[in-house]
């Protein structure tokens, strides 16, 4: 019927995602939307993550990982690739006095080795400031790729039994966690409750593979940097309307 409004869905925030993962897609989308080169877009979308920071550690949210830049994304551009490159810089430099102030802890997987001096030395001094904080953990994903992170667990692994160190019959689903490099956060939130991809795009890109083996999927045609603590309410809304079996009835 014309004149008449859609009913938006009642917010439901009973139960909070302890571990949320985001997929921050569509920055270059948002940017040629506007008419603006692609590095706008991932501009946006750094501010869109300070906002959307804030809004998880208000909500209760323990740990926040973010997929910054991928093990693939250096097949971009190298102007682009630069540019992404610089934004953690410009983000601590920006942020992380907000962050600290909310007592925000951050943190990184992935190999931090190939990442520029200056991109390492921001990430560095941003860990040393904020190790002491006991609010919320932004874990960022950055030069992060889930198959290569399960690749050298299995060199570890496989290595540590070449040694003697370990029996092939003691290898479990704790021990690979306890290898992997989300075990440095809390036992109980390693794995995603939530994982969330902004853009449409309904896959996973090689996000997390093995943590999020029971996560609850959220996919949102809501570019990255539009999304907002509204959007992040409603995605957390529909996890609570889920009902999550791990395998059970």
């Amino acid at each position: 019927m014309f004149g008449l409004k859609r009913k938006r869905k009642e917010l439901i925030l009973d139960k909070i995602p302890n571990h949320i993962g985001i997929i921050m897609d569509g920055n270059g989308r948002w940017a040629k939307k506007r008419l603006q080169p692609r590095i706008m877009g991932h501009k946006a979308g750094m501010d869109a993550l300070q906002k959307v920071t804030i809004a998880a550690s208000d909500l209760g949210v323990k740990v926040l990982t973010v997929y910054a830049f991928s093990t693939e994304n250096w097949s971009r551009p190298d102007d682009e690739v630069n540019f992404i490159m610089n934004l953690p810089v410009e983000f601590f430099d920006k942020y992380v006095p907000e962050l600290d102030k909310n007592k925000v802890r951050i943190q990184m997987i992935g190999d931090q080795s190939r990442l520029p001096q200056e991109t390492q030395k921001a990430l560095e001094k941003a860990l040393e400031q904020t190790k002491h904080n006991s609010g919320l953990i932004l874990n960022f994903a950055l030069n992060y790729g889930g198959r290569a992170e399960l690749v050298d667990t299995m060199r570890e692994l496989a290595q540590d039994v070449l040694d003697a160190r370990l029996n092939p019959g003691d290898i479990t689903e704790d021990l690979i966690s306890g290898h992997l490099m989300t075990s440095h956060l809390p036992y109980l939130y390693r794995d995603p409750d939530l994982v969330i991809r902004t853009s449409g795009e309904l896959r996973l890109s090689n996000f997390l593979p093995w943590q999020s083996a029971y996560s609850e999927l959220y996919f949102t045609d809501t570019l990255w940097p539009d999304f907002d603590q509204q959007a992040l309410k409603e995605a957390i809304s529909d996890y609570n309307r889920r009902h999550r079996r791990f395998g059970g009835l």
